[in-house]
């Protein structure tokens, strides 16, 4: 007779995931350093820390205050905004296949951007995150909508079919907008693919309200999701309203998103990859769930983007493209599965 192993005491499991969010964040930290550290000209980090403090006064502090630190910073709200996202979408729709950019979400953003700078000649960030926001939402219910169609309802395998129909279909309409106007190809053509490069820390301020809004959603249904995740039935005898929930994190999703695809295009697979990974050590816990995509998000992104710099030095690879590299096998290999697990 074989005996199993004793159930792990609560307090062990808590101070096991509180460990691991605070090596998380350690190496959120050294990800940062990173970010900021390395590029075209390379500073080392000693150079870093002097240009935080010192300012503007030698060409190092140039380089990491107008430049890397603004980059870096986006990085770091687009990566944790993608990734809450990604785990709002799986627990609404119950899809582990769910992301924004299979979804039909950046899709939907990018497209509405791109109407924008056609149609109303629009330039700057602030007038365009408004059509990206309405662009993602329009998106998502049309997913959902198809992909709900039938009598098998909402299937993962549906939804994910509906999103890339979407995607197909918007995606040309973009296409077709871009190759007939060379001004709005000239101003799509580095923000369609996904990128940090090149941005003010005016950017940052400007999406930041947005997407804190939506990481504050985002934890505060931190435990209607876990209701949730039990069934619809289960949810409201225990006290929570399913509605309600959906109504907000589909808000959530819509913030989060919309300001991050405005802010750098379309980047996709964090929202897919980043949940999972979390899951290994947190479970299916919300609670705990949302916090470690938070920290886990800008670590992929950021080193993507730093992969990008060192790869393709002196130039570099646009972020979307190396997070695409990434999270497609990653993608593929979840599809594979012959059993989706439950979330």
């Amino acid at each position: 007779m074989t005996l199993s192993a004793p159930p792990r005491p609560r307090g062990s499991v808590i101070a096991l995931r509180v460990t691991g969010l605070l090596v998380a964040l350690a190496a959120l930290l050294v990800v940062i350093l990173l970010s900021i550290a390395v590029g075209a000209k390379p500073i080392p980090l000693s150079g870093v820390v002097h240009a935080l403090f010192d300012g503007l006064d030698t060409t190092d502090g140039v380089v990491v205050l107008d430049l890397r630190l603004p980059r870096t910073l986006l990085g770091v709200a687009i990566g944790a905004a993608l990734a809450m996202a990604g785990v709002l979408m799986q627990a609404l729709t119950r899809n582990p296949l769910a992301d924004p950019g299979i979804l039909g979400v950046n899709i939907g953003a990018s497209t509405a951007v791109v109407l924008a700078i056609w149609i109303w000649r629009f330039t700057d960030l602030t007038s365009y995150v408004w059509f990206a926001f309405v662009g993602a939402g329009v998106a998502s219910v049309l997913v959902y909508l198809l992909g709900s169609r039938g009598r098998s309802g909402a299937t993962p395998v549906r939804l994910a079919l509906a999103g890339t129909a979407v995607t197909a279909v918007l995606g040309s309409l973009i296409s077709f907008v871009t190759l007939l106007n060379p001004a709005v190809f000239d101003q799509f053509r580095f923000w369609g693919v996904g990128s940090v490069a090149g941005v003010r820390m005016s950017i940052v301020w400007q999406v930041l309200p947005f997407l804190a809004v939506g990481a504050l959603l985002a934890f505060g249904l931190s435990g209607a999701l876990n209701a949730l995740a039990l069934g619809d039935e289960t949810a409201r005898a225990l006290g929570n309203s399913v509605t309600r929930t959906r109504v907000l994190g589909a808000l959530a999703v819509t913030l989060l998103c919309g300001a991050a695809t405005a802010a750098a295009g379309p980047i996709g697979f964090i929202g897919l990859t980043v949940p999972h990974i979390a899951r290994m050590v947190t479970g299916p816990d919300h609670r705990w769930l949302i916090p470690y995509s938070l920290v886990l998000g800008p670590i992929l992104l950021l080193g993507a983007d730093v992969v990008g710099r060192v790869v393709a030095r002196p130039g570099e690879i646009q972020v979307g493209i190396v997070t695409a590299v990434v999270g497609a096998p990653v993608f593929v290999a979840l599809v594979r599965r012959r059993r989706i697990p439950e979330l």
